[in-house]
């Protein structure tokens, strides 16, 4: 099949008809049905894409913060039926404003105003803010405002100043202890926060700063789970709008580059860009919902159905060099690559199964979607590219003639794979051995690796959000609310003994849990009211309560006033430091719970469901990805019917993933739920460069044909393909640096990183290690015909 004419030269001179046996069982003969009436292929591919178009329409985005907690588990049910019973940290919008001359009295006045202006912009339930502070009551009287309508000057005003500085209500709460920041809690209509309305009332809280603010010189940022959703949403759509441009200009300008034909471009690049289409189409019409996730489904079909279209587009280009016709061509394409490419589809999809071990809904969404994806992009692939092929190249003897003289960008790629095939093969065991020794070492490191975990990685970091969570951590103990939940057992109210007794109790434990601040809860007016008005009693603190606004009172009270809230906060801190505290906090509440029996008591709240199950549920998932490795290496070694097989991917399989740890490790990062998605994710995609030149391996295993030679060709004739794939795959997924959202870099730089490494392992770990173990099976057999 190859003719050797130096040491750097090889060309095609001869092609197979095909294999005897199809280790995909046949399943890649889907591609030759279209081609047999490419005309009514086309017009019915029209009209999925029309379908696929009103699909893609239907796809709604899921920006909740706790979706990646969602699940069957008891702790996140709980965490939404305070959602639910408290609506209030899920529609708050934070307005956190911050200067040195904040209490000045130009700027409190203006501040004053913008406070009043919030409350008249549309979707907006109420407010909290320094302003709501009160006056000590006088007897029989509602409190005054803390704010007089006038402010005093000169020496009463610094009077002033203090008395508000010194208000146990704000204090550390609503204004920071050294006076320099204010935070202002504003609550949103949840139907606005759920819909494409809230981007209106967002835009008029962005202009009332602008316009009341502005020439103050104080800091305003926004923050709060609406302002984050909403960063969220637009990233999401932002992003998604390019990866699409980005990854396909990608894969044209290289295929255009190295086939120099249109038609080629076409047949290459084409496919992928269709699977795309109808599989997102797919996806809309299953009611899928796009999130930080599944927005890489784009150039995660672009890896998965890219390069199986190039090798199918460089095995027909050969044929058609070598002399036949493009039917013929296409037809022996399907039958020769066709099969790996079921493979490769069939080890994606496994990988996207192993993510259903995840107890995450959305990252079990996420591999339905990748199955899904997968299965679409196999049909599309395998029956596009033989159908573009066949009605868009034209003069196909002409094009043999050109191209056998003059295939430079090639031919220097088929130069290139053979000096490495070369050096490989001449001494596979001892090669071998340093591919385990390098390995099993890598491997050590990445399981050293830590579960890490921070929501700030889910927000777009470039945007206001984060930053303004970042002065809440610094002045005001943190932005992230840890909840603790009391419900009374039957026959207890809000307002028996021994009721506000337990809410004192959690209260004062909360208060003096460390790493927790800013403690709201009925408790904090019980004493507010003893301390100023002198009464405590309970006809008091219901008289209060009655006259608070009804969206403050739910707050902390339920409609029904059979549970109460004590609410704190905490920084965004790593789910590994955050776990401590909560497990600390749950553990002090045990006394409060054996006080007061029948009264449940939990701690909850989106920080504590992330503290907690961040960690397990990404050491699961790493787990699932132990035993992918497994599950992968055996269901090739049965397709291709060989333990040589089998054990020939392993390595090369383990490489991308321990290698990519490795780089984890040594930039002092941890395993993300993104990077060990897109390690999962990329360990399947790895192996398709294994089973193509597995595939082409074991075509070549001839009897008369040594292994080495068998290597050497195998290479040289799947090589370019895999080297121009790998660019244009790692070329799709890196784009993802141009994200706001962290883990969606993540994802695709790591994923990127993944892809080249596994075209490292094939190039320089599966050439020798194949050999080694042809020759091992040889001499086990004692014959000197070796064969995969």
């Amino acid at each position: 099949m190859l003719e050797k004419h130096s040491e750097n030269e090889v060309h095609v001179d001869k092609v197979e008809q095909g294999p005897t046996s199809s280790i995909a069982f046949g399943l890649e003969r889907i591609g030759l049905i279209a081609v047999r009436a490419p005309i009514v292929s086309c017009i019915v591919l029209l009209v999925l894409i029309v379908g696929a178009v009103f699909g893609i329409h239907r796809i709604k985005i899921d920006d909740s913060l706790s979706q990646l907690f969602r699940s069957d588990s008891r702790e996140f049910h709980q965490y939404e039926e305070v959602t639910k019973k408290f609506p209030a940290e899920e529609f708050d919008v934070l307005v956190v404003v911050e200067g040195k001359n904040l209490l000045a009295r130009n700027n409190l006045e203006k501040l004053r105003d913008f406070i009043t202006d919030l409350q008249l912009v549309e979707g907006t339930r109420g407010l909290v803010s320094l302003f709501s502070a009160r006056q000590a009551p006088a007897p029989g009287k509602l409190p005054a405002a803390l704010f007089p309508a006038e402010l005093p000057e000169g020496a009463d005003y610094d009077k002033f100043i203090e008395t508000v500085k010194n208000n146990e209500i704000i204090r550390g709460k609503l204004l920071s202890e050294d006076g320099t920041l204010a935070l202002v809690v504003l609550s949103l209509d949840p139907e606005v926060v759920a819909s494409s309305k809230l981007t209106k009332t967002v835009g008029d809280i962005r202009a009332l700063m602008k316009e009341d603010l502005s020439d103050t010189g104080l800091n305003v940022q926004l923050s709060g789970v609406p302002v984050m959703q909403l960063e969220i949403r637009n990233a999401v759509e932002r992003d998604g709008l390019t990866y699409n441009i980005l990854g396909i200009l990608a894969g044209c300008i290289i295929a255009i580059i190295f086939f120099r034909k249109i038609s080629f471009m076409v047949a290459a690049a084409f496919p992928p860009m269709i699977a795309i289409l109808l599989a997102l189409g797919a996806l809309g019409w299953a009611n899928f919902n796009l999130n930080m996730f599944l927005n890489v489904m784009t150039p995660l079909i672009m890896v998965i159905s890219f390069s199986d279209s190039m090798q199918l587009t460089f095995a027909a280009r050969d044929r058609l060099i070598a002399g036949q016709d493009k039917f013929t061509a296409f037809k022996n394409a399907v039958l020769v690559v066709g099969p790996a490419c079921v493979l490769t589809h069939g080890t994606a999809g496994i990988s996207f199964i192993a993510l259903q071990f995840s107890n995450s809904d959305l990252i079990r969404k996420f591999g339905e979607a990748g199955l899904a994806a997968t299965i679409i992009a196999l049909v599309a692939v395998l029956s596009l590219v033989p159908v573009f092929g066949v009605l868009l190249v034209r003069n196909e003897k002409t094009f043999a003639v050109k191209f056998q003289s003059a295939d430079a960008g090639v031919q220097a790629l088929r130069n290139f794979c053979y000096w490495i095939a070369v050096r490989m093969v001449g001494r596979p065991g001892l090669f071998s051995l340093i591919a385990v020794l390098f390995v099993g070492g890598l491997g050590v490191i990445y399981a050293n690796l830590e579960p890490r975990y921070r929501l700030a990685d889910q927000v777009p970091d470039k945007r206001q959000a984060v930053a303004a969570s970042n002065r809440l951590d610094a002045k005001l103990t943190g932005a992230n609310p840890v909840n603790v939940l009391i419900q009374f057992p039957k026959g207890e109210s809000l307002y028996s003994p021994e009721t506000l007794q337990t809410i004192a109790d959690v209260h004062a434990t909360v208060e003096k849990a460390a790493g927790v601040g800013n403690v709201w809860s009925v408790e904090t007016l019980r004493r507010w009211l003893a301390e100023k008005a002198g009464s405590a009693d309970v006809a008091t603190l219901k008289e209060y309560v009655s006259v608070i606004p009804e969206h403050l009172v739910r707050r902390f009270i339920d409609a029904e006033q059979d549970a109460v809230v004590v609410a704190g906060r905490v920084p965004d801190k790593d789910s590994s430091q955050l776990l401590p505290i909560v497990d600390k906090l749950d553990a002090e509440l045990d006394a409060v719970r054996k006080k007061h029996p029948g009264y449940e008591v939990a701690v909850t709240g989106l920080a504590a469901i992330a503290a907690r199950n961040s960690a397990s549920m990404i050491e699961k998932l790493n787990r699932g990805l132990t035993v992918e490795f497994a599950l992968v290496a055996i269901f090739i070694g049965l397709a291709f019917r060989s333990w040589v097989v089998m054990f020939a991917c392993i390595l090369p399989g383990i490489f991308p993933v321990v290698m990519s740890g490795t780089v984890l490790w040594a930039m002092g990062e941890g395993l993300q739920f993104a990077s060990v998605v897109a390690l999962t994710v990329s360990f399947g995609l790895g192996l398709s460069a294994t089973i193509h030149f597995l595939n082409r391996l074991r075509l070549e295993s001839k009897p008369g044909v040594g292994s080495a030679l068998a290597v050497e060709r195998a290479t040289v004739l799947v090589g370019p393909a895999l080297i121009l794939t790998t660019v244009v795959l790692a070329c799709g997924l890196v784009v993802t640096v141009f994200s706001d959202l962290p883990s969606l870099r993540l994802f695709g730089w790591l994923s990127a990183f993944s892809m080249v490494m596994a075209l490292v392992a094939d190039l320089f770990i599966l050439r020798p290690t194949a050999m080694w173990l042809i020759n091992l099976q040889a001499k086990l057999q004692g014959t000197d015909k070796p064969a995969i």
